[in-house]
């Protein structure tokens, strides 16, 4: 049965009238195009749909089961049709995110806020990952982009950087750098117990360069891959750690005092990381430009980040 959604309506809109001149005025067609539609319609079913008598036109018993499933096939087509215009317009459609857990939870919310409410209807996924993950999302396709941290040249892909940080020397309020002026160099770390962040964390990559350029020799260090266990490590005195500055509202729970480590002045940069090969949505675009644009206003989670809208690629920047 090859029909047309315009077939299925011209038969609701007779079903529901009763009768050809009624549902033809209802349609703004002639009432013999709409004879003709519902002849043809009947012929492609073979059966008859309507009882057709000299004052009213009424569905038989094969056209009231016909009529039921025309009215869910044009619902459906409708609804989809709908999205669909919204999609163009980017007003409804989906933006999937990988992020960094500290991106995640400290820069994202902002961002997401101000797009929903332009977007309402628009559903947002944001997948949080250690840095292997977040590039292996953005590679596969499974995300339209990420918003992570550069560690070298991504083959393939473009990066656009929108915001840095500063690390920070975080430790327990009764270690003696409690009584140390802020900033704090690296230098001071030295013979000092270390929580360094796993290997497969962004800050590790960080760290690791900054230490060696203050040529600093740590004493016994802890590794753990949480944020979360890197601060309770810290808290119960088992050493210092280095951490950006976007990590510090996740650690607030282990009540770390911090001073920002200087002599390297080291920052990480934060951007967004595409695949240019990959069309994009509406919707994606318009997220884009607001993670460009940053925050309307400062928020208490941005301790020691600035926004900088600096499209450069990561082979253009210090990592």
């Amino acid at each position: 049965m090859d029909l047309t959604i315009q077939q299925l309506r011209i038969v609701l809109a007779v079903a529901r009238e009763g009768s050809f001149t009624a549902a033809g005025e209802r349609m703004r067609l002639a009432q013999s195009s709409l004879s003709r539609t519902v002849a043809e319609v009947e012929r492609r079913v073979g059966v008859v749909l309507f009882e057709r008598t000299t004052r009213r036109v009424l569905l038989t018993p094969a056209g009231q089961e016909f009529a039921q499933v025309a009215e869910r096939v044009v619902a459906e087509f409708d609804r989809g049709i709908g999205h669909f215009t919204g999609f163009l317009a980017g007003t409804r459609g989906l933006v999937r995110i990988a992020a960094l857990p500290s991106l995640a939870a400290t820069l994202l919310p902002a961002i997401v806020s101000r797009f929903r409410r332009d977007h309402p209807d628009v559903r947002v996924q944001i997948e949080d990952g250690l840095l292997g993950q977040v590039l292996d999302r953005v590679r596969g396709g499974h995300v339209d982009l990420a918003v992570t941290v550069p560690t070298g040249p991504q083959d393939g892909l473009g990066f656009r950087q929108i915001a840095v940080d500063h690390f920070y020397c975080v430790f327990p309020r009764d270690h003696r750098f409690a009584a140390e002026p802020d900033p704090l160099p690296w230098t001071e770390l030295g013979g000092e117990p270390f929580i360094a962040f796993d290997p497969a964390s962004s800050v590790r990559a960080f760290t690791d360069r900054a230490l060696r350029e203050a040529e600093v020799r740590l004493g016994p260090v802890t590794e753990a891959r949480n944020i979360a266990a890197v601060a309770g490590l810290a808290a119960a005195g088992l050493g210092v750690s280095a951490v950006p500055g976007l990590v510090l509202p996740l650690i607030e729970f282990a009540r770390l005092e911090r001073r920002r480590l200087v002599l390297p002045e080291l920052t990480r940069p934060i951007g967004i990381l595409f695949d240019p090969r990959r069309p994009q949505a509406p919707v994606v675009k318009h997220f884009l430009k607001l993670l460009e644009e940053g925050p309307a206003e400062e928020s208490p989670h941005f301790v020691g980040a600035e926004w900088t809208n600096d499209r450069q690629h990561p082979a253009d920047q210090r990592i």
